[in-house]
């Protein structure tokens, strides 16, 4: 590789890409354009790819195999003109369908494998396939995972990892130009499953409005418990109150969070979720769960206010803390801000062009 770490670098990247819109998806999305800006000629192979013909989608249980030797087949194609695989990998079916394949195909065709792990139940996951996992993981070059959340993980499993953090594009995401003062809009940017019990976020509005009435949530993102939580927005007199945006892409949602106060993240399992980082370089105060790898993204009392999951009753003390006291929520925003900008791609670069260069050296001669 060149000094600048990428140029004439061929990368084929391994992951899915938005839409739908996602973490993960993002993070691949991101990447490939940060490499190719830094010289780097990128290949990509998509996990999320749609089927093809399109009516194949319509059979259930027979559609995956189709996909899956489209996706065999891309990528024999592309470990034949890359000198390193980057591959995005997360937890469950996921890694035994899209994972395994990529690192013993590179490993077939003598390639480097760079095993990014993503997986928020990582923990879950590794305790029933440790061994499976691991018996693919030593034919990589390398596994790096983006928090010290999840290398603790792997390390409980005796298998070990290298940290190399998200990125936030600060040009994209960025507090307004005007300070916003005395709003009481609430954003939740997690997608609508059940390990992010959103449904929290709906009784911590409810709350809030008791005293601050003219208190707003607005839930970005869709999935299975959309309908759900409809209902119970409007059980809870919230409907009018309550705005479900649906899936919005990355400038969309940049622009959502300059007209945010506070965002609100309830998950119950979390390893390092992207929106944090995004609300903490857009000027927005947190309150989260402290579950996960949250606490290694942010510290309560300093970049975040953290409470238990599934206690709305506390997260909604938190939120009236920021929203009745301009001054705490002017202080976190401020720490937030300098917090971030280690995660900028001028401070990963460095990071990731080390990976690559360990990898690149423990290249199998042909």
């Amino acid at each position: 590789m060149s000094c600048s770490g990428f140029a004439g670098l061929r990368i084929g990247l391994v992951g899915p890409l938005p839409p739908p819109a996602g973490g993960m998806a993002n993070q691949t999305q991101q990447l490939a354009e940060l490499l190719r800006s830094a010289g780097a000629e990128v290949s990509l192979v998509q996990t999320n790819a749609p089927y093809r013909p399109a009516w194949i989608g319509t059979w259930r249980v027979l559609r995956a195999l189709p996909r899956l030797l489209i996706y065999l087949r891309s990528l024999w194609t592309l470990t034949g003109r890359c000198d390193l695989i980057h591959l995005m990998a997360n937890s469950g079916w996921s890694w035994h369908l899209f994972a395994t394949p990529a690192i013993w195909i590179g490993r077939c065709r003598e390639v480097p494998v760079v095993v990014n792990y993503r997986g928020g139940e990582a923990g879950t996951f590794l305790a029933s396939s440790v061994r499976m996992v691991g018996w693919s993981l030593r034919r990589a070059s390398c596994l790096v995972v983006p928090s010290g959340y999840l290398q603790a993980v792997f390390a409980d499993h005796g298998v070990a990892a290298q940290v190399v953090s998200n990125i936030i594009d600060l040009a994209r995401f960025h507090p307004p130009e005007s300070p916003r003062i005395g709003g009481a809009h609430l954003v939740v940017a997690r997608n609508l499953e059940p390990i992010y019990d959103n449904a929290t976020a709906l009784h911590v509005l409810e709350a809030v409005r008791q005293r601050v009435p003219n208190a707003t949530l607005t839930v970005t993102g869709t999935g299975p418990d959309e309908g759900d939580l409809r209902a119970l927005a409007e059980h809870l007199g919230l409907s009018a109150a309550v705005y479900f945006s649906g899936r919005l892409d990355r400038d969309a949602m940049a622009a959502l969070y300059r007209r945010a106060d506070v965002l609100l993240n309830t998950s119950l399992v979390d390893n390092m979720p992207n929106s944090l980082l995004e609300a903490l370089a857009s000027g927005v105060p947190i309150v989260s769960t402290n579950v996960g790898g949250v606490p290694f993204v942010v510290k309560h009392g300093t970049t975040a206010l953290l409470v238990p999951p599934s206690e709305p009753a506390e997260m909604a003390a938190a939120v009236l803390q920021l929203l009745e006291n301009p001054s705490e929520a002017a202080r976190l925003r401020a720490a937030g801000l300098q917090e971030v900008r280690q995660y900028t791609w001028s401070a990963v670069a460095q990071q990731l062009a080390s990976v690559y260069r360990a990898a690149l050296g423990k290249r199998r001669p042909a």
